[in-house]
């Protein structure tokens, strides 16, 4: 059973560094699970930038915008994978829903969520998701931002209470909030 750590906070709080060194200390190979989609000629050449940064220190890249769950269950030649970012997959789900002219509800992207968990759990070594913690700041003004928030909160919550360990990253530091002890209970909190 494949131990599952989540990464958590704001945007260039440090959290995808953070994640990457903790991967890179792991033995074993790895690979980059990348959901951002290539939408423009900016945003392919920032991916292209970024998987060649990644090859030179010996990662793959796989790339899939929706389909996380089967992509864990694919991929077990890697003893790490780092799945960066839960909030793009989590827009990505919202934009497909709305391509088919519907709308994602909360218990849709919980049981997508419990999907992923659990096809992380099937897996031997490690596999570390990262996402931004969007509720922290202001209110958003309009319905679907608010939604996102929502969604994204939903997804956060289920991966967290199926994480081995939880960290928030602030300002570049990494302050964990939840680690299993060895018997596998959850530590006590501070």
């Amino acid at each position: 059973m494949a131990k599952v750590i989540l990464i958590t906070g704001g945007c260039r709080s440090g959290k995808s560094a953070h994640a990457q060194r903790l991967a890179e200390s792991a033995p074993g190979r790895r690979a980059f699970v990348a959901t951002a989609p290539a939408l423009d000629d900016e945003m392919r050449q920032r991916i292209a930038r970024h998987r060649e940064q990644r090859r030179r220190r010996g990662w793959d890249t796989i790339e899939e915008t929706v389909e996380l769950a089967p992509v864990l269950d694919a991929n077990s030649e890697y003893d790490v994978l780092l799945v960066d970012c839960l909030t793009l997959w989590i827009n990505n789900l919202m934009y497909d829903a709305e391509q088919q002219g519907r709308d994602i509800e909360e218990e849709e992207i919980a049981r997508a969520a419990r999907q992923v968990v659990e096809s992380s759990r099937r897996r031997t070594g490690t596999v570390i998701f990262v996402t931004n913690e969007v509720g922290m700041g202001i209110i958003p003004d309009n319905p679907p931002a608010r939604r996102y928030g929502d969604l994204v909160g939903r997804c956060n919550q289920v991966i967290a209470a199926g994480a081995d360990e939880v960290t928030l990253v602030v300002s570049g530091i990494a302050t964990t909030l939840k680690a299993r002890t060895k018997e596998g209970a959850p530590a006590p909190g501070p």
